[in-house]
């Protein structure tokens, strides 16, 4: 085959080619520390990098859900620990006036102060995070307890019951039809209650005065979780149940101290409030500790998250970015490469005719 002047130009200006784009790759791979800058430089290496993106991205997102969880729960736990704290301060107080020797004008004293330490729990349960109530469940735009409309007297019933619950031992009841109301297979049926008001539970008599009324809407019933995603498929709930603390007992309980105080009850009828008032501080103790649990799993979960991002920035980093003591390496020599090149191709271009000539 005849090699012609043009055939050898052209080899060595492909090479020549070739050669700047090995520098160019090198010299990008040395501006940005990655092994790749496109695509199309490794289809395997881009994407790997993406699954890796996509798993580093997901567990950002799970730590900011962690952070949020922590808002909800360490919110709850404060607000317990403060109606804890006022609960206590009422037992006190239920002790100093179960003492005979008080006088009512004392009584009348020690329930203001015990009806401004139950607003103060109103408030306390009325807590909010930002602009979510935080003792309301799912709910969270509405305010979950209206203490004005807990414990009202029977006679405020409606003719009919309408809107309104009763609570008996612990049980709310909800209206049904004319003043009987139901829970399950439980019923109370209230009789005459803006006269001489009677009431039966299942057809046996109870106390009227044992009945809690209340307007519907002013404690809540049903209390649904709030769930947020920590990890792939695991939800933790990060609410707290209030309706097993802050109901209608509860308050209920408390504004009947309140009238005891002021009506000049006995001692010893004061004093029997005392096993109503642990049962509540009870409750808001195992609250308390189930939401410590939930808090040290989700702390758990934290730290597994933690070496998540770890693992998969490591692994990101040994995917993607170059090795720059190779790639300097390599520049190196490619720039030797390059510069033989060139004067070889200066050795075939310079012979023109006129050397011929000469």
């Amino acid at each position: 085959m005849r090699v012609t002047q043009s055939m050898l130009s052209n080899n060595m200006l492909r090479n020549l080619s070739t050669s700047y784009d090995r520098l160019g790759k090198y010299q990008d791979q040395l501006a940005t520390g990655k092994k790749i800058n496109r695509p199309s430089d490794d289809p395997v290496v881009a994407m790997k990098g993406m699954n890796y993106r996509t798993d580093l991205t997901e567990v950002e997102q799970f730590q900011r859900n962690v952070s949020e969880a922590y808002s909800w729960m360490e919110n709850t736990d404060s607000a317990y620990d403060k109606a804890t704290s006022a609960l206590q301060r009422i037992r006190e107080l239920v002790i100093q006036a179960s003492n005979d020797t008080y006088e009512g004008s004392q009584r009348e004293s020690i329930a203001v102060e015990i009806k401004e330490l139950t607003e103060h729990i109103e408030t306390i349960a009325n807590t909010k995070m930002g602009n979510k109530y935080i003792f309301n469940g799912s709910n969270t735009t509405s305010a979950p307890i209206s203490l004005e409309n807990i414990n009202l007297p029977v006679s405020s019933l409606n003719p009919d019951g309408t809107g309104f619950n009763v609570t008996y031992q612990g049980k709310t009841f909800t209206h049904t039809g004319g003043t009987t109301f139901v829970n399950g297979t439980d019923t109370i049926e209230i009789t005459d209650p803006t006269g001489a008001a009677t009431a039966t539970n299942n057809g046996n008599a109870v106390n009227v005065e044992d009945l809690i009324i209340s307007k519907q809407g002013a404690v809540p019933t049903e209390i649904k979780d709030v769930k947020i995603e920590l990890s792939k498929g695991i939800n933790i709930t990060v609410n707290s149940n209030s309706s097993n603390s802050f109901n209608a007992t509860f308050f209920g309980d408390l504004k009947k101290i309140i009238a005891k105080l002021e009506n000049g009850t006995s001692g010893k009828d004061i004093g029997n409030s005392l096993t109503e008032l642990d049962n509540h501080l009870t409750n808001l103790t195992s609250e308390r500790a189930e939401m410590g649990a939930r808090y040290n799993r989700i702390e758990l979960i934290e730290d597994r998250l933690s070496s998540q991002e770890l693992v998969t920035s490591r692994m990101l980093s040994e995917n993607e970015d170059a090795d720059i003591e190779k790639v300097i390496t390599q520049l190196t020599v490619q720039e030797s490469v390059h510069r033989a090149a060139l004067g070889v191709g200066a050795k075939i271009i310079q012979p023109t005719l006129l050397d011929f000539l000469r």
